[in-house]
């Protein structure tokens, strides 16, 4: 069964509208645990409950919005869909930008976007945005947040990244992030720049697996049989005092 549309709604552009739906482009592969009491080995519930202790209804809750602490101003559900305004089925594209322009640290999910009724404009949409290699920048209101979204032609359909707004970045100049005390000798420099060139190659996203995960439910299986092995001991890391002997041992590694 084809996975179903997450979000139903139009495209405006000027004058033009195009209906689309909304499908997510990744699935999570994380592997998941659950909570479980060890010496029966039965999950754990989690339940929502007053401050009193006693369980509460999921038709007794309600959205609160907390002004200050112990004080909350509580919103129906309504009231919150209210604020997308006309948001609430239109994903408005304000611009077009050159997509590499775009730094990648702001996006955020992507998604497709598919055709929904429209398809001379959703083509034609989909053609102009290839031919001028630009993105098309627009809010999306989707499950009570805005997002700052980008539209581009991809694989065949139109492609759109979620980006988080600019106040939402960390500044780097806020972290505790110590500087470089020294600058890297040339001899180091060079050294590290033929390391870089022997492992240049075209990325392609099929060379990489998850071997965390592989690994995890390998071990899940074999526990599962009885069939678990001693662990290896963890190897602590160590950092190379001389870093040209590093550099030279990693270049000739790779020659």
């Amino acid at each position: 069964m084809a996975p179903r549309s997450i979000w139903n709604g139009t495209i405006s552009l000027g004058t033009i509208a195009v209906p689309i739906k909304v499908h997510s482009a990744t699935e999570s592969k994380t592997v998941r645990f659950k909570q479980v009491h060890e010496p029966d080995g039965s999950r754990i519930e989690h339940k929502r409950v007053a401050h009193d202790g006693e369980e509460v209804p999921y038709d007794d809750i309600v959205k609160g919005y907390e002004v200050s602490e112990g004080e909350y101003v509580v919103l129906e559900k309504e009231e919150v869909d209210a604020a997308a305004g006309e948001r609430s089925r239109l994903l408005d594209i304000e611009e077009f930008v050159d997509a590499t322009e775009i730094d990648p640290v702001v996006f955020d999910r992507t998604y497709y976007l598919g055709s929904r009724d429209a398809d001379d404009a959703y083509r034609l949409l989909h053609d102009a945005l290839e031919k001028s290699d630009r993105a098309g920048i627009g809010r999306w209101v989707f499950h009570n947040r805005e997002y700052l979204v980008s539209i581009r032609a991809l694989d065949g359909v139109i492609g759109m990244h979620t980006m988080v707004f600019h106040d939402e970045l960390v500044a780097v100049k806020d972290l505790e992030i110590p500087s470089p005390q020294r600058k890297p000798k040339k001899q180091e420099l060079d050294m590290a720049g033929k390391l870089v060139e022997s492992l240049q190659a075209r990325f392609d996203p099929e060379k990489f697996e998850d071997t965390y995960r592989e690994r995890l439910l390998e071990y899940i299986e074999a526990k599962l049989k009885g069939k678990v092995e001693a662990l290896p001991p963890r190897e602590p890391s160590q950092d190379p005092d001389d870093l040209m002997a590093a550099l030279e041992a990693s270049v000739s590694g790779r020659s």
